[in-house]
């Protein structure tokens, strides 16, 4: 299995591939992954433009480490299956499939991707999936989409056209996004893949992107798309496992391992009660602030 499905995705920031100014060197910020764009931010008259300007950026930058996924047009359009061949000759990290609606649309760049591998020789397996939720089919098929292939890492939502389809606007509140986060969250968890959250465009109000973000954490989502480097210290901080959070896991694992051979199910820590099922969510904590490198314990 491909290490890469489940790396930490805190953050995803979106570049206009077309724009070597944007995407020559966006990990000097530190994002975990960046979100090279091929579909909305390119003009459709300069398609090929930015997957020429795309190719050579993957070809020849180090990312130092930074995930690099390229966003491809819809399927409706005549652009996707030039983007996927792009995508594959340059060897990118991830292929984000817009506007997703049925396991069919993952289905079919998978295969489509699978050709341009041949092509180019690259070992099928070392490119992953992901999806956009951009409507409210792709919202009512989230899991079926989710299952849809082996090399999907995840699902994220786009908020601009889903707001649209479901005839609304984004309003601040998050009262629009309510179901459909809610949805694609469990669809998700369901079928063991990550999910990442919409983007918050406002720049002038870091308040209300902090008080979102940490809401989709709450939520159970695995980080958020971004749109500027401002908002990534800020979102790295809300999906990094605090101090505090670490050593109540630390805790939790060490108690459980030593009261499990013992055979005790149910015991006390800082006084709370405390028994198995607390076990995977203190291990998940632990496993995240290693990925985020604010842990070197041996658990």
């Amino acid at each position: 299995m491909n290490p890469n499905l489940t790396r930490l995705r805190r953050s995803m920031m979106f570049l206009n591939a077309q724009k070597p100014s944007l995407i020559k060197d966006p990990y000097i910020y530190k994002p975990d992954s960046i979100m090279l764009d091929l579909e909305d931010a390119v003009a459709e008259n300069q398609k090929d433009a930015a997957r020429y300007s795309l190719y050579h950026a993957l070809k020849e930058i180090d990312y130092r480490g930074v995930e690099r996924v390229v966003r491809i047009n819809g399927l409706e359009t005549a652009h996707w299956k030039e983007d996927v061949r792009v995508c594959v000759a340059g060897r990118c990290d991830s292929i984000r499939i817009s506007k997703t609606e049925s396991a069919a649309d993952v289905i079919a760049v998978e295969e489509e991707m699978k050709k341009a591998e041949e092509e180019f020789g690259v070992e099928h397996g070392s490119i992953l999936l992901m999806a956009a939720l951009e409507s409210c089919k792709g919202i009512m098929n989230a899991y079926e989409i989710c299952m849809a292939s082996p090399l999907l890492f995840g699902v994220a939502l786009s908020g601009g056209d889903y707001t649209k389809d479901l005839q609304t606007s984004i309003t601040g509140t998050g009262v629009e996004f309510a179901w459909a986060r809610g949805m694609m969250i469990n669809a998700a968890r369901a079928a063991g893949k990550q999910c990442f959250d919409t983007v918050f465009t406002n720049l002038d109000d870091m308040d209300g992107f902090i008080k979102e973000t940490q809401m989709i954490k709450n939520m159970g989502f695995d980080g958020k798309s971004i749109v500027n480097p401002r908002q990534i210290e800020p979102t790295h901080k809300i999906f990094t496992p605090s101090e505090k959070e670490i050593i109540k896991a630390e805790k939790i694992v060490k108690e459980v391992d030593e009261k499990k051979a013992m055979g005790i199910g149910v015991f006390t820590v800082d006084g709370k009660m405390i028994d198995i099922a607390f076990y995977p969510g203190a291990k998940r904590t632990i496993e995240l602030a290693k990925a985020a490198g604010v842990y070197e314990g041996d658990l």
